[in-house]
């Protein structure tokens, strides 16, 4: 079978939580290099295989998928273990919470092309993107704080990494990144360290190349 292939960037988060899940499943993959700060993106080539002209992108099995939760739903389909998932509807329910406040609710909110538009079309200084950056950040932290510590163990549900967890670390990463304090965030910190603890996870760092 032909390797899957993924194209990403080494700091988009949405591509870390796709290389995260093959790593867990143990899935050999390529990689293609879409180098989002020159605008790679947004080339006719790249916008051929994905109309939104963002990353990542996997190529499987003949089909192009895109947007990271919905390959992460792929592959948990394809390579049933380790689940990412619970299949308890209720603590199913639980996961996908955790994981779509990061992804839906964090996220976006904090991505290079709406940085870019806070400091250029609307003029505001670094202070100022700085200040943005944290505010949704510690925000969405401090409601994934309360939703996670009643139910985690070692990860941010039971003691096996899963969804949740594959989102997280992206997103403590660029917290890090930006210097935005976690510390009254226990339950997050707990989780993230067990998890980049994990050699999946280690292995998909932006720095492991």
């Amino acid at each position: 079978m032909t390797k899957p292939v993924l194209f990403d960037y080494y700091r988009s988060s949405a591509s870390y939580r796709v290389r995260i899940a093959l790593h867990l499943k143990g899935v050999a993959f390529e990689r293609v290099r879409v180098d989002l700060v020159t605008g790679a993106q947004k080339s006719d080539d790249y916008r051929a295989r994905n109309p939104q002209g963002f990353v990542p992108l996997l190529e499987a099995e003949g089909l192009r998928l895109t947007q990271s939760l919905a390959i992460i739903d792929f592959l948990d389909a394809r390579y049933p273990e380790p689940r990412l998932v619970p299949a308890d509807p209720g603590e199913r329910a639980h996961v996908l919470a955790m994981a779509l406040t990061i992804a839906c609710d964090i996220h976006p909110l904090n991505n290079l092309r709406v940085l870019k538009y806070l400091v250029g079309p609307l003029g505001q200084d670094d202070a100022a993107k700085t200040e943005w950056i944290a505010r949704w950040i510690r925000e969405g932290f401090a409601a994934l704080e309360a939703m996670a510590a009643p139910r985690a163990g070692a990860f941010l549900f039971g003691d096996a990494p899963g969804l949740a967890d594959i989102c997280l670390v992206p997103q403590m990463y660029n917290a890090r990144r930006f210097d935005v304090p976690v510390d009254d965030f226990p339950t997050l910190l707990r989780a993230d360290e067990a998890a980049r603890a994990h050699p999946a996870f280690a292995a998909a760092h932006p720095d492991a190349g």
